[in-house]
C-alpha cells in the first residue's frame, strides 16, 4: 500500500480483510486504518466468515470475494495484492512436489482476474524479495503484523519456506521468473485448445463429439471444457485417464460426464442416471 501510494498518490484506496480466525485480527485491521488515514488513503475493513473445511482456500475464497465486492462498490478499476517473488517461488515448488501440470507450475500471475469474478487483480511485486519489502516497511517506521499460522509448521507453504530459508544456492528469483515462463506457456496452450475445440468440436445429441487432432496436452484442456460444460467437474487426474481410455478405444467416465470412442471420434456426454432400488 505504502509503493502504491507514492506511486500514485490520491488514486488508492485500501481495504483490510478480517477473517475473525484470530483475536489479534481486529487490531491490526485498526493498525491498518490508523496508517492510511495518517496518509488520506481511504481505508475499509472488510470483515468475513470463513466456510469450513480447508481452512487456507476458504480464507482465501472469502478474501477475494470481499474484495471484489468493495472495490466494485467504490467504483474501483483493479484490485492490487503484494504478492513477490519467494511467494512465487514457494508455489512453484510446492506444485512441483505434487506433479502439477503447465497450469499449476505457473503460479500467481502478474495479471489477471480476481477467482470466481472478472475484475482485474494486479501482482506488481513479483520481482521484489520479501526482504526488500520488509526493508521498505523498516524505512517508513511501521512494525508488520505477524501472523502465527506463517510459523505453523501443518501448512505445506510453512514447511517450503523454512526449506527454503536455508538452502542458500537456489536463487528464489530465477524460480519466480520460471513460473512467469510457465504462465506464457499456459497461456500459448490454452490459445492452441480453444483453436482445436473450434475445428474438432460439434455438438451433437446433448453432448460433444471430438475429433482429436491435436498432442496430449491439448486434448487434456479440450476434454476438461467438454466436462464442465456438460456440468461435471474436471479434474486433472481423472481427465487424464479418460484420455487414456479414449485413446485406447475404450470407454471412461470422468466428472459426472460419459466418453467412448466412435467412428467418428470420441462421444462425451453426461452419465446416465443411477438406478435406485
Amino acid at each position: 500500500m505504502l509503493l502504491a501510494h507514492a506511486a500514485f498518490p490520491g488514486s488508492v484506496e485500501a481495504a483490510t480483510v478480517d477473517h475473525g480466525l484470530r483475536p489479534e485480527s481486529a487490531d491490526e485491521a485498526a493498525m491498518v486504518a490508523r496508517l492510511c488515514a495518517e496518509l488520506s488513503v481511504p481505508h475499509a475493513t472488510l470483515r468475513v466468515a470463513v466456510a469450513g473445511g480447508n481452512l487456507q482456500d476458504e480464507a482465501r475464497k472469502a478474501r477475494y470475494a470481499a474484495l471484489e465486492g468493495w472495490a466494485r462498490e467504490r467504483g474501483l478499476s483493479a484490485i492490487a495484492t503484494a504478492h513477490h517473488a519467494d511467494d512465487q517461488a514457494e508455489t512453484l515448488l510446492m506444485r512441483l512436489n505434487r506433479a502439477s501440470g503447465v497450469t499449476g507450475l505457473a503460479g500467481v500471475r502478474a495479471r489477471t482476474h480476481v477467482p470466481g469474478g472478472d475484475l482485474v487483480l494486479l501482482r506488481p511485486l513479483l520481482g521484489w524479495r520479501r526482504a526488500e519489502l520488509r526493508a521498505v516497511l523498516d524505512v517508513a517506521g511501521i512494525v508488520a503484523a505477524q501472523d502465527p499460522s506463517n510459523a505453523d509448521e501443518r501448512f505445506d507453504r510453512v514447511r517450503m519456506r523454512q526449506a527454503l530459508a536455508g538452502t542458500d544456492w537456489l536463487d528464489i528469483l530465477a524460480l519466480a521468473q520460471s513460473a512467469g515462463h510457465l504462465a506464457d506457456a499456459d497461456q500459448a496452450l490454452q490459445w492452441a485448445a480453444d483453436r482445436e475445440w473450434e475445428a474438432q468440436v460439434t455438438e451433437q445429441d446433448g453432448g460433444y463429439l471430438y475429433r482429436p487432432r491435436a498432442p496430449r496436452a491439448i486434448r487434456l484442456r479440450v476434454l476438461a471444457k467438454a466436462i464442465g460444460l456438460l456440468g461435471g467437474l474436471p479434474r486433472g487426474g481423472g481427465v487424464a485417464q479418460l484420455d487414456d481410455a479414449l485413446t485406447r478405444g475404450s470407454a471412461a467416465n470422468c466428472g459426472g460426464v460419459a466418453g467412448r470412442s466412435t467412428v467418428d471420434g470420441w462421444l462425451l456426454e453426461p452419465e446416465p442416471p443411477r438406478r435406485t432400488r
